[in-house]
């Protein structure tokens, strides 16, 4: 297992290397002039020029790059121009409400997902599976950004369960004592039950969205993934044995069927890490999405590089997380490692 964990950590140091130059030329190819959007529309060229000079934006790329390398190899993403505050201590304030909204939308798709899948599997052709269709073709087909929309007309605007998306908390509410970052989990540590059932109720809706979004592939590739096994030589063995039908499907048939349950579980979540940033826009959520947004309407290089090489590092941690799963779920994998 450790050898599994070396070998996909050398594999991830060229992968981020590309991040970081690649996501240091794209912010300075975008349009927008960042010393002169935070001069002003009034300022002169003489302004402009000193500004530009101050951000080190007078300097050719290459020497751009060396500090911003440099700035790296000390932890330091440097500074956001739109709030004056570190990126590092922005991105860390930010990441606990973008992960929470995350894991439990994920979550919410994964209980209804894959019981759906097994469901449709083991009963081809029945209204169960012809539901399984319909719900994927839906969540395929709707973006994101207008379930999220659709979700807060129907239950905000037109029923009134919701409360305003605004945010993590209702105003009337104060933040739980942090422990971990998530308010849910921090308000049942502090046994702050109110709170956790605001929080709760601001959550609700845009985690609902994120699940719509990412149960359609859970869904069909468990589906899939069942009915390849079911039909197997081991499965039919196991029916004849007198095995019963729980143990046969759970047991013996899903255990097999998970692998790409699981490979599509860490693309979905991939998949979500970008969706949070539509989902948190509309629903003021202040997590790094929406504060990547804000930079870079604004032109601000080093929030959004943060932003980028912050992803970069989640995606490689939650690769190297499944492949150790792999050997968890199934021991040949370990072997052939």
């Amino acid at each position: 297992m450790r050898s599994i964990m070396l070998k996909r950590l050398a594999t991830a140091i060229p992968s981020l290397l590309g991040v970081i130059v690649v996501s240091f030329l794209l912010t300075r190819v975008l349009p927008g002039d960042t010393a002169s959007y935070f001069a002003g529309p009034a300022a002169t060229p003489q302004a402009i020029a000193e500004i530009r000079k101050q951000l080190g934006l007078d300097k050719s790329l290459p020497e751009q790059f060396a500090r911003y390398v440099a700035d790296l190899a000390h932890g330091d993403l440097g500074n956001s121009l739109t709030t004056g505050q570190p990126v590092v201590t922005e991105i860390a304030n930010r990441l606990p409400a973008s992960g929470e909204l995350t894991l439990l939308g994920l979550l919410i798709a994964l209980s209804i997902a894959v019981p759906l899948g097994i469901l449709a599997a083991i009963r081809e052709g029945s209204w169960i599976d012809h539901l399984c269709r319909v719900i994927v073709t839906t969540g395929v087909s709707l973006p994101v950004f207008f379930t999220g929309l659709l979700l807060v007309y129907v239950f905000y605007f037109r029923l009134g369960w919701s409360p305003a998306p605004l945010g993590r908390l209702d105003v009337f509410y104060s933040a739980p004592p942090q422990v971990t970052g998530f308010y849910l989990v921090d308000a049942l540590i502090a046994r702050d039950w109110e709170t956790f059932r605001a929080a709760f109720a601001q959550l609700i809706l845009p985690a609902a969205t994120l699940a719509i979004f990412s149960l359609a592939p859970l869904a069909r590739i468990t589906r899939g993934s069942m009915l390849a096994v079911m039909g197997s030589d081991f499965v039919r063995t196991a029916r004849a044995s007198g095995l019963t039908p729980k143990t046969v499907i759970l047991t013996y048939a899903f255990r097999n069927a998970m692998l790409p349950v699981v490979t599509t579980l860490g693309m979905v979540f991939s998949f979500l890490l970008g969706a949070n940033v539509l989902v948190e826009k509309v629903f003021a959520w202040p997590g790094i999405g929406s504060y990547a947004v804000e930079a870079l309407i604004a032109s601000d290089y080093a929030p959004v590089q943060g932003f980028v090489l912050a992803m970069a590092i989640l995606y490689v941690a939650l690769n190297l997380m499944i492949d150790l799963l792999y050997g968890v779920i199934d021991p040949r994998v370990r072997l052939e490692a």
